[in-house]
């Protein structure tokens, strides 16, 4: 077990909004911070960090939690595993603890694929870059290809670079010997096996590229060969593994993600090459799709981390045609799009070390321009005095810019394309309208309402709605008004707000129903005995399910948006203000749901009797019935009284 000091340690020093700020590009909003929820995809933020709270909440898919349920949320770990992760971040001592060989083996299985997995890769990566720098071969063939494409020995080690031998099998003995299983290294890539059953390196004779995740662990490989051979491809790269999809990663963003923040802007280049040569030239935020045709999901990695992408173009119109669908798709998800065109035969990285890094830096400056008009530019160079071809680039463009949601951008953009195209601007419009048009159709109207823009008074709706399809929901806000206002005096006679309710549940045998509300009643009862209420004991509970549960209520007070005076001429008391009403509502409620179960379950006693014919069980239980009538009426009574006071 885990000390509860150590626990708490831990929690203290894990600001939610730090952890969750090096995966969400989080920005103000009021006292909470928002943005783009990074479990589920959306265009619009519902993701809300309350750092005074210490808890997250998405009000898109629900999930919700404090900082540790967070990481094992985001990083998929078990509760001791996310724990360790925010000690090794925050630098605190693990405890030392003696682990039985069954203990051992119990937590390997529980850990499963995707933990082994990680281990192998951190073997792996280990093992390339200690091949590149004290391995003869590796520094006589991979670090010399390396020194020659001008990495400083700072950044091989930043981006851990590495070499595999031209050996068969180094690294399938290396593996044996360690003690490895290696059929993990099969599953993610690293080694392979013949028809004969003989098993084999994946990577020989090859400089290796480390991808990691976007919290730094290496997920997959890449490895370039150095010796031209027609029957080897030019990259081999680790296949779809339970760490790897290679659809929802960008090479670099490990290395970026701050400086992407910082500067509010991402630059897409192809190679990993790319992001190297840059990062080391000083221009850090930078990404790469690895090769691959930009995906939703790389996209949405983007969207989470900033609205502004500049896409750096090699010299070559060939491959620029073909990226231009990839571009259309940043556009489609809201992403305000810039290109800078490299001269003919030059990409980033030779650019980059052509010119120097201030030149260069210049050059991105100077030579940005909106994709819109580049490809505009672009395609009517192809299309020349042709109209048949003219006619089809004009579809093309508007088709790109119907793709845009802001309609005020688009209106911009069709402006500047009539002008630049020589056309009346009326007949754009009316195309673009058409396509607009078209894409909403097609889109499910519960997708529509999704991503929408919210506003504080549609949050405030959606959160009614959600919370009248929850089950036990006087229940839960029992739970809720204890957490706000637990430890505030209620009245002469209690002391505090819990005990009040603990005691109002036991007079009238309230049963509660709802296992973890049963459970943290019974603490906060052990509390109150204890004579020391600790009410953030339970967002930092060793329990991950008591902490979502407990973030998930405590999510549920909004800010009041400071619009409604103006719009609607009231005035509305802050959450907490009228404590006491809130606590008094909350009970009478309970109260009710409580009455409601005694009168269902008396109806369907009262039907049997009915039935059997025994008319005096029949007059006594309509007797309570008209008694149990009258006692929800009185309360429904106290509690408009309470409401409207």
């Amino acid at each position: 077990m885990i000390p509860r000091a150590k626990i708490d340690e831990i929690v203290d020093a894990a600001r939610v909004e730090e952890v969750v700020g090096e995966y969400v590009n989080l920005k103000k909003r009021g006292a909470n911070l928002t943005g783009l929820c990074p479990f589920h995809q959306e265009k619009s933020p519902s993701f809300s960090v309350s750092p005074s709270k210490g808890i997250y909440k998405c009000f898109g898919c629900g999930k919700a939690g404090n900082a540790v349920n967070f990481i094992m949320e985001v990083e998929q770990l078990n509760y001791i595993d996310a724990l360790k992760h925010l000690a090794e971040r925050y630098r605190i001592d693990w405890p030392q603890q003696v682990v039985s060989a069954e203990q051992l083996l119990e937590e390997r299985i529980r850990s499963g694929e995707r933990e082994s997995l990680q281990i192998v890769n951190n073997f792996a990566e280990r093992y390339f870059a200690d091949l590149l720098i004290n391995d003869d071969e590796g520094k006589t063939v991979g670090l010399s290809y390396f020194e020659e494409r001008g990495f400083r020995p700072e950044t091989i080690e930043k981006f851990k670079l590495g070499y595999a031998k031209e050996s068969w099998d180094h690294l399938t003995n290396a593996a044996q010997f360690g003690g490895y299983n290696v059929d993990l290294f099969k599953l993610g890539g690293l080694v392979k096996e013949n028809d004969q059953g003989k098993i084999y390196d994946a990577y020989r004779n090859r400089v290796i590229f480390p991808i990691h995740s976007i919290s730094g662990k290496p997920i997959a490989f890449a490895g370039r060969y150095l010796i031209k051979d027609p029957k080897s491809p030019k990259y081999v790269n680790s296949p779809e593994t339970p760490l790897y999809h290679k659809s929802n990663e960008l090479y670099g963003l490990f290395f970026a993600k701050q400086a992407i923040a910082k500067n509010a802007l991402v630059y897409l280049v192809e190679g990993y090459t790319d992001v190297i040569s840059l990062n080391q030239a000083g221009i850090e935020n930078v990404v790469a799709s690895s090769g691959t045709s930009l995906t939703e999901g790389q996209i949405k990695l983007i969207k989470r981390f900033t609205d502004n992408v500049c896409v750096l173009y090699d010299g070559d119109a060939a491959g620029i045609k073909a990226s231009l669908r990839g571009t259309d798709m940043l556009l489609e998800a809201g992403l305000n799009v810039k290109i800078v065109l490299f001269p003919n035969g030059e990409d980033p990285d030779s650019y980059c070390k052509k010119v120097g890094p201030l030149d260069f830096g210049t050059f991105l400056d100077e030579q940005r321009q909106d994709f819109i008009l580049f490809k505009a530019s672009l395609l009517l160079g192809d299309a020349g005095n042709d109209p048949i071809k003219r006619a089809e680039l004009i579809k093309d463009i508007v088709n790109s810019i119907s793709k845009i949601p802001d309609a005020f951008k688009r209106s911009t953009f069709l402006r500047e394309t009539a002008i630049l195209l020589k056309i009346d601007e009326q007949l754009l419009i009316s195309e673009a309208n058409r396509l607009v048009r078209g894409n909403i159709s097609k889109q499910p109207r519960i997708e529509e309402f999704q991503y929408s823009q919210p506003s504080t008074e549609q949050e405030l709706l959606i959160e009614s709605v959600q919370e009248l399809q929850l089950q036990d929901v006087q229940e839960k806000d029992l739970i809720r008004v204890i957490l706000n206002y637990g430890d505030k005096p209620y009245s002469e006679e209690f002391e505090s707000v819990a005990l009040f309710i603990i005691n109002e549940i036991a007079l009238d045998e309230i049963e509660i129903e709802h296992p973890i509300v049963v459970q943290i009643l019974s603490m906060i009862n052990q509390q109150i005995t204890d004579g020391s209420i600790n009410f953030q004991y339970f967002v930092r509970h060793e329990d991950p399910i008591i902490t979502e549960f407990v973030a998930d209520i405590m999510s549920k007070d909004f800010e009041v948006s400071p619009n409604w005076h103006k719009k609607y001429d009231v005035f509305i008391d802050p959450v907490g203000y009228n404590f006491k009403e809130d606590v008094d509502s909350a009970i009478l409620r309970l109260k009710i749901k409580h009455v409601e179960k005694l009168m269902k379950h008396n109806q369907e006693e009262l039907d049997n009797f009915e039935k059997k014919g025994d008319m005096e069980q029949v007059d006594l239980h309509v007797h309570v019935h008209m008694h149990l009538t009258q006692k929800r009426y009185e309360l429904t009574r106290k509690i408009e009284t309470t409401i409207t006071r």
